[in-house]
């Protein structure tokens, strides 16, 4: 008789990844806000769990850069400066430009309804003035791409990119105007796809991060 072979055992993640998961969730909602002091106590407090594994935790997100650990002063939300943002954008719009481009030639008739699916929730949230729902479905639509352009290297890079760009870019759909000029600029790219044109797609999705960039500067001068 055969020797069972050895069931797979399912590992649960460990502590510190769910604390880190749990306040990247809170700092992309601004609940943690940009340039805040980080009290590890209460954090301990209300999660019932010892400094180690909150302190690990706050590691991780240090190492993606979401918080800043200063010694003996403690640890701050990262708070991006303009020249930060100069800096990030326009790397984040060549890497999703290339990904526009890419799914542009590989793009199935299945993989254009599912986007197509996803715009239709972008016109919806637009014409309600829902910024939050708008940048979540925003969010599927850009991870939508990546997922046809096939990439993984370039889709780790614009993860570990947009994690960052994340702190500030929810903050630019809420300029007047800015959710509709976001969405005319989702019909360009979905347009482009349509076509299978891949450097309209490339050109229209890199505009459409220097749009954001711009938003969010014309969103400092205002404040």
């Amino acid at each position: 008789m055969n020797a069972r072979a050895p069931s797979k055992i399912l590992v649960l993640p460990a502590l510190y990844e769910q604390v880190a998961e749990r306040l990247r969730t809170r700092i992309f909602a601004h609940e943690l806000q940009p340039g805040a002091w980080i009290d590890e106590q209460a954090l301990a407090l209300e999660y019932g769990i010892s400094r180690t594994p909150l302190r690990e935790a706050l590691k991780v997100l240090a190492a993606e850069g979401l918080v800043v650990l200063k010694p003996r002063r403690g640890c701050y939300v990262t708070e991006l400066s303009e020249q930060d943002l100069d800096e990030v954008f326009p790397v984040m719009a060549v890497l999703e430009g290339k990904v526009a481009e890419l799914a542009a030639r590989r793009a199935t008739s299945a993989d254009f309804a599912r986007l197509a699916a996803i715009h239709d929730d972008l016109e919806k949230h637009a014409a309600a003035n829902n910024a939050d729902r708008f940048f979540e479905a925003n969010q599927r639509f850009h991870d939508a791409l990546q997922d046809i352009a096939g990439n993984r290297y370039l889709a780790q890079l614009i993860n570990d990119a947009r994690k960052v760009i994340k702190l500030t870019r929810r903050d630019s759909l809420r300029l007047d105007g800015r959710l509709k000029q976001s969405l005319a600029e989702h019909r360009g790219i979905l347009d482009a796809l349509r076509d299978k044109d891949a450097a309209k797609a490339q050109r229209c999705m890199h505009d459409h991060l220097m749009s954001g960039r711009k938003a969010l500067a014309r969103l400092a001068k205002e404040s």
